[in-house]
């Protein structure tokens, strides 16, 4: 029991408890931002290393199966907010359908940007989409192919503002 001050009595028991608590919170954050992926605080230089595709210069091409898939855009150089023509590229590949490209940001949590493809010629398909501007600045940008009966393609690639 408290007695005579219980205000300054249950204060003195509370601060007791929070001392004993703030070691355990303080570990649990820890650990929860250890666990956070690299992607999450990479900086934009450790951003840079994932890019695999020099759109703004040429096509970029991947091995895939037994074929290739090749990933271009047009017209160059490649800027967001700009009406874009994007082409995909098969050779020695059977798609059961045409291709879908999902336009994000690696490790960013985005709406769906989606580009629809349609054959203009055997293994070449185009379609027209935007890249938006990213408020942040970062000018990283993913396009996931997804290829019909096969799996996905990955491009990383840097846009201009």
């Amino acid at each position: 029991m408290c007695g005579v001050d219980e205000f300054v009595c249950i204060k003195g028991k509370l601060m007791k408890r929070i001392k004993k608590i703030i070691p355990i919170l303080s570990i649990l954050l820890l650990l929860f931002m250890v666990s956070l992926p690299d992607a999450f605080f990479a900086s934009e230089s450790k951003k840079d290393q994932l890019v695999n595709c020099d759109i703004q210069n040429q096509q970029c091409v991947q091995p895939i199966l037994n074929g290739s898939i090749g990933f271009d855009i047009q017209p160059k150089p490649v800027k967001a907010m700009k009406d874009l023509t994007f082409e995909v590229t098969v050779k020695d590949i059977n798609l059961t359908g045409p291709p879908i490209i999902d336009l994000s940001m690696p490790g960013m949590k985005m709406g769906k940007n989606k580009v629809k493809m349609k054959m203009t010629a055997k293994g070449v398909y185009q379609g027209t989409g935007i890249i938006v501007r990213c408020p942040s600045g970062k000018t990283i940008w993913q396009a996931t192919i997804h290829l019909s009966g096969i799996g996905n393609a990955n491009f990383i690639f840097n846009v201009i503002y």
